[in-house]
């Protein structure tokens, strides 16, 4: 047993240079024969263990060599890959070198082109600063030419140098009037032509697209009476039924010799209104005294409200506008008893908002928008009797109230002025406002009103220097004013014409428009004899 732990570990150490592997095979093959010998006591031992012992040696020999010749095989393995990648690295290295070889020379060539550069950028900068100096010395000598001018020109002309400067602006201006006048005819024609089509196309289009009727209704406050007897009636004993009849209307009754009419008289056309229907029926009825008075003109208001109510809605519905607050609607339906010119503010209203939603939808914006902000414009015309200002900022205030939006506020605030750009809606219904009451039948105005109109525009118009004589004519819708042909040449007459439009816009209020026609001409006469 000795013997044999003796030989492995002798042929252990004989191959202790070799892997671990090997060292452990031999002690398992020691122990396996080792298990052989103990079970083999009892026959042959000697003999036995010594073939086993041999056959173990055989076999770690064997082990031995096939693990040299693997170990062997490893490192050539080994070795090769070592080359391989050597060999890469070698390439790599040299591919490098190349490369930054290739830099070098693109640096110095690139430091050379620099120098080169840099040369030339200070050959330049000594020239640069030679004409710098040469330039110099020529301001320096033009200057001195120059103040030796303007002494001489003083001296030969005997004025100094700011008379001299206002004699240049004064001839620059008259030139420079001369010109801007031809340029404001150029550009004036061009962009009026233009506009005048577009805005032609776009007003005709609504106002076909949209007929109203003719209205000449107007509220009257005449009561038609079957004979004078009734009058007497009317007044009541000592005056009583005419004192409680006021009284319960609100309204002043004018009984005069008109044979047949009894007139009622107020400053609020829904309490007129009122008034009229209210007697009205005490006449068809024949009972007229206190009582009876009180009872037809209470349930008269009812019947007004009513009927106002249903107004309303009816322009709200006709418009197709929803959620309008209940005080706007019985203001809109107040409307219907509102006249302006003889035109019933009501039927105004609603042909504006269908002009405003017309052309609204046809430059672009919101149609339902512009019909609301059209049927409101004048919606402070219902209660302008009642509160102090006009009737724009009236409205405009009761829209804000009742939470309408800032386009429906300010075209009922600035659909007569205060026109921006920054509320196109306000400009569409000032437009369609415009448009309504200027169409031939919808409105009249007095001869006294009519005649100072057309006063007004001719004095404003010879008020300008060339003017000779100004007409106005097509009812104040055209004005033709005649300049002298000597005192202005054709681009002066072109800004007379700009200067006369642009003064009307300034110092007069009127419907629609105003055309200013500028006429220049020369007449030659010879009598023959």
């Amino acid at each position: 047993m000795n013997s044999s732990f003796h030989f492995f570990a002798q042929a252990s150490v004989a191959g202790g240079n070799n892997s671990v592997l090997v060292g452990v095979i031999a002690l398992v093959i020691g122990a396996i024969a080792m298990a052989v010998v103990q079970k083999l006591l009892g026959q042959d031992a000697k003999s036995q263990a010594k073939r086993l012992l041999e056959q173990a040696k055989l076999d770690a020999e064997n082990l031995v060599k096939k693990s040299e010749l693997e170990q062997k095989e490893k490192l050539l393995g080994l070795q090769t890959q070592f080359e391989t990648d050597l060999k890469k690295q070698r390439d790599d290295l040299r591919e490098r070198e190349n490369q930054l070889n290739s830099k070098e020379q693109t640096l110095k060539q690139t430091t050379e082109d620099l120098k080169k550069q840099e040369k030339f950028v200070e050959s330049n900068q000594r020239k640069l600063a030679e004409k710098l100096e040469d330039v110099g010395k020529k301001s320096e000598q033009y200057g001195k030419l120059i103040t030796q001018a303007q002494s001489d020109l003083q001296r030969v002309t005997g004025l100094s140098k700011d008379e001299a400067k206002r004699q240049l602006m004064e001839i620059m201006e008259k030139e420079l009037q001369g010109e801007l006048g031809s340029v404001i005819l150029k550009h004036e024609k061009k962009v009026t032509e233009v506009a005048q089509q577009k805005a032609q196309d776009i007003l005709l289009t609504a106002m076909q697209r949209y007929a109203s009727a003719q209205t000449a209704e107007s509220t009257t406050s005449s009561i038609d009476i079957p004979n004078d007897e009734m009058k007497g009636r009317i007044i009541g004993r000592e005056g009583r039924n005419i004192r409680a009849f006021e009284k319960a209307s609100g309204c002043d009754l004018i009984i005069d010799d008109t044979p047949g009419v009894v007139i009622v008289s107020g400053f609020d056309p829904v309490r007129r209104e009122v008034a009229r229907q209210a007697m009205s029926k005490l006449v068809a009825d024949g009972r007229i005294h206190p009582t009876r008075i009180e009872e037809v003109i209470a349930s008269t208001e009812k019947e007004m409200d009513a009927f106002i109510r249903r107004k309303g809605e009816e322009a709200a519905q006709e418009v197709n506008l929803q959620g309008l607050n209940d005080r706007v609607i019985e203001m809109l339906g107040r409307l219907h008893f509102r006249t302006s010119y003889s035109q019933n503010v009501l039927r105004h209203s609603i042909e504006v908002a269908f002009l405003s939603g017309m052309m609204a939808e046809m430059v672009g914006l919101n149609a339902n928008v512009a019909r609301r902000c059209g049927l409101l414009h004048d919606i402070g015309k219902a209660a302008d009797h009642e509160l102090e200002g006009g009737h724009p900022k009236i409205g405009a205030d009761l829209l804000k109230r009742s939470g309408e939006n800032e386009h429906v506020v300010h075209a009922a605030l600035g659909h007569h002025d205060q026109l921006t750009t920054e509320f196109p809606y306000t400009l569409l219904v000032a437009t369609a406002d415009a448009c309504s009451a200027s169409r031939p039948g919808a409105r009249r105005e007095s001869l006294e009103r009519y005649v100072k109109r057309m006063e007004e525009l001719e004095t404003i118009a010879k008020g300008f220097q060339g003017v000779e004589q100004a007409f106005a004519i097509q009812a104040g819708r055209e004005l033709r004013v005649i300049v002298s042909s000597k005192d202005t040449d054709d681009a002066a007459a072109a800004k007379i014409c700009r200067d006369i439009a642009k003064a009307f816009e300034e110092q007069l209020t009127y419907p629609g428009e105003i055309k200013v026609t500028v006429v220049r001409e020369s007449r030659f006469v010879e009598t023959a004899r």
